[in-house]
């Protein structure tokens, strides 16, 4: 497939064969880098050595000028505020570059849209996301810890970091479950139990102990319920 070949080329030329005093370089000199055309010119070598078709000459050269003018941009609108979302953007779009170079050649269908057992998974996979952790949330409202102690938890943990460790937990004991290893579920509670342990043994407050423990056992169940529903 030209998709798995260009992702390859892209993966050694955007990441391993690109060195980390190269990215400082064009970010200061920004298109005055000889690093930035020297960067171009070995992802458009890459890519046709993947796809190792002279007919194709022209996706090799396609992938590496769209590969110039993203990075060019991102190299003239990034700051330091934007940095992190200038770098999902960037690779966001060279991807989609790829992916219609792809879809040129026909490699790509929606057919799987048409599985009821695909749409299945999406929408609990979706539902597992931001939906459940609202839920949990709603839920617990009225046994939220007082605001002495959520003030003390939040300076002293990263911002919104227990939604997305929700999120990531719940889409991994989906996941174990579709594929048939309950064993993974217990580890998942196992290993969450293990970090929170050392934290609430030092808060030693037991509404809070309640609180956290009822909030992951509500996560962890919504995410067992939901595996259990769609298989």
């Amino acid at each position: 497939m030209i998709f798995t070949k260009l992702i390859l080329a892209h993966l050694l030329g955007d990441f391993i064969l690109q060195p980390n005093s190269w990215v400082a370089d064009k970010e200061s000199k920004k298109l005055k880098s000889k690093y930035l055309y020297l960067h171009i010119l070995i992802h458009t070598i890459l890519s046709f050595i993947f796809l190792w078709d002279l007919q194709l000459w022209w996706v090799a050269v396609l992938v590496g000028l769209t590969h110039f003018i993203i990075d060019a941009s991102k190299l003239i609108f990034q700051t330091i505020k934007n940095k992190k979302n200038w770098f999902f953007i960037d690779q966001a779009l060279h991807i989609l570059v790829i992916a219609g170079v792809s879809f040129y050649f026909n490699e790509f269908n929606f057919e799987f849209l048409e599985d009821q057992n695909t749409l299945k998974i999406l929408m609990a996979a979706l539902f597992l996301t931001t939906p459940a952790s609202i839920f949990i949330k709603i839920l617990l409202s009225s046994w939220t810890p007082v605001p002495e102690t959520v003030s003390n938890i939040q300076t002293e943990s990263l911002s919104s970091a227990g939604k997305y460790i929700g999120i990531l937990e719940r889409l991994l004991v989906f996941t174990f479950i579709m594929v048939n290893h309950w064993e993974g579920v217990g580890f998942m509670v196992a290993a969450k139990s293990v970090f929170r342990f050392s934290d609430l043994a030092q808060a030693k407050q037991r509404k809070l102990t309640e609180y956290v423990l009822i909030g992951t056992l509500l996560s962890f169940g919504m995410a067992v319920l939901t595996g259990i529903l769609i298989k």
